[in-house]
């Protein structure tokens, strides 16, 4: 069976790429590949010993740091699959994924570990291994009795955890070769020669979005695919960004339109962005006004994509030619299907409808999970033109997109309902013309209870939730707005915080 691209370029990469070559930067000092390839080494020898060949299932608690960088470079080029947890949940949900996720072997920082509501477990289904900071793994213990892990998921690359659009998150697996698919339509390609520095590019690419996260993952794997150098930030800052650019002087970069709306009210001067040609833009809609002005500032062409977590990336977007052509007459449009990209509007029967009708949007690509002939159904309202844009008009579901991450009500409005004063609660998406939308939520009191301060209940949301998930205004109501049918009325809801 031939080798996944993805597997063995970076494969190569490992072996043939000098020793003394920039691979990584994170916090202002450079890992090589030669740094990169005795972490593999080491990782390698660790799953060798746990019996975990190609297709086991690795779990790593993914931070953007270099150490992780090396171990998911390792995993793909050993074709095993890279099973990804989220360090932003608190220790009680994250301890709850790795249960569910019932890996053989979870790596994560020593911190991480030294949580015991993580750290069992972890150990209660397979072996714990500590990543330090300098690359160096220390199998730390693993399951006393017989484990019931599910080791093997053969011809899958990574598994990523959504934060979910039509109900709660789920695991998503990305096959190898839906990844080097993905690679192609992005028109990704490995560099040609017999190796050595032939394998490496001139390149350089700034990953500043969570690698735990498509967007960031896809950053990083692309750019090690490609030869380039990756520059790791542990999180997006105007400060830290705008640094990174003039230091490492990138010809594109990406930004959700609430970072380039930060980089905007902080007048970044346009000197330091100069090396930038191009900035995309994914994730959530991006204002056609947002995009207008970042380029009337900076002289950068904003390009917008639109993709999915379920198909290993983008899906559509603009070119740099697209818009020469097309912007004046096609602003707000997420630009056209990529190479390989079929895509249609549907009513709610299944019908097809004819273009400039709004309805679901499905897409059929090799990129699917479903395979390269199956229509897939996506959560968004779309339209598509006669000209062959897509327009994204909405979402089939209630999930709150903030800055980019997706909240999804129902998580947020069953830990408020833990509080004893609640008898329910109800959160929904108040517009924000920095961030797309942020959470709200009103909560209908037990009768006779005393109202909880908003205080009270944003601090029971800190404690289990995300800080993305939090809401940024609480109302307290003796009953909250209902439809005819005795549903919340999310319009009536949103109402209570205009008044």
């Amino acid at each position: 069976m031939t080798d996944p691209a993805v597997s063995a370029q970076l494969r190569q990469l490992l072996d043939q790429a000098p020793r003394d070559a920039d691979a990584i930067c994170y916090d202002g000092a450079w890992w090589t590949w030669g740094d990169l390839a005795a972490v593999a080494a080491r990782l390698e020898q660790i799953l060798g010993v746990l019996g975990l060949g190609a297709g086991a299932r690795v779990g790593l608690v993914l931070s953007n740091r270099r150490e992780h960088a090396a171990v998911i470079t390792a995993v793909l080029a050993g074709q095993r699959c890279l099973t990804t947890l989220s360090p932003l949940q608190p220790p009680e949900r994250l301890g709850k994924d790795v249960h569910a996720a019932a890996l053989p072997v979870v790596l994560a920082s020593p911190e991480v570990l030294a949580d015991p509501l993580v750290g069992t477990a972890v150990r209660a289904h397979g072996t714990a291994v500590v990543l330090g900071a300098d690359g160096t793994l220390t199998v730390d213990g693993g399951a006393t009795s017989a484990p019931e892990a599910r080791t093997y998921l053969p011809g899958t690359g990574i598994e990523m955890l959504t934060s979910g659009t039509t109900g709660p998150p789920k695991r998503v697996p990305l096959g190898y070769p839906q990844i080097d698919m993905a690679l192609a339509s992005g028109g990704m390609r490995p560099r040609e020669g017999a190796g050595g520095a032939d394998l490496l590019g001139t390149g350089v690419s700034l990953v500043a979005t969570p690698m735990v996260h498509i967007g960031g993952m896809w950053g990083l794997v692309a750019t090690l695919f490609a030869g380039r150098r990756a520059v790791l930030l542990d999180r997006f800052t105007v400060d830290g960004w705008a640094e990174a650019v003039r230091t490492h002087r990138p010809k594109a970069s990406g930004l959700v339109p609430a970072a380039m709306r930060a980089v905007l009210d902080a007048q970044v001067p346009a000197e330091d962005l100069s090396s930038l040609q191009v900035v995309t833009s994914g994730t959530t809609f991006c204002p056609p006004d947002l995009a207008d002005e970042f380029t009337q500032r900076y002289g950068i062409a904003v390009l917008m994509t639109y993709g999915a977590t379920e198909f290993a990336g983008a899906l559509a977007g603009w070119t740099l030619p697209l818009q020469r052509e097309w912007w004046t007459t096609k602003r707000g449009s997420a630009g056209r299907p990529f190479r390989n990209v079929s895509m249609r509007v549907v009513g709610p029967e299944g019908a097809e409808l004819p273009a400039g009708s709004v309805g679901v949007l499905e897409v059929r690509t090799p990129q699917s999970p479903q395979g390269p002939d199956a229509w897939v159904r996506t959560s968004d309202l779309a339209r598509l033109d006669d000209d062959g844009f897509v327009w994204i008009e909405g979402r089939a579901d209630d999930a709150i997109i903030r800055g980019g991450f997706k909240v999804q009500p129902a998580t947020v409005r069953a830990v408020l309902e833990r509080h004893p004063a609640v008898r329910e609660a109800a959160v929904t998406g108040r517009p924000d013309t920095r961030l797309g939308a942020v959470p709200v939520a009103a909560v209908e009191l037990v009768p006779g209870a005393t109202a909880p301060t908003p205080d009270e209940l944003r601090a029971l949301c800190r404690e289990h939730l995300t800080p993305y998930e939090v809401p940024v205004a609480f109302l307290a109501v003796d009953e909250l707005p209902r439809t005819p049918s005795h549903k919340v009325s999310r319009v009536d809801l949103l109402e209570l915080f205009r008044d």
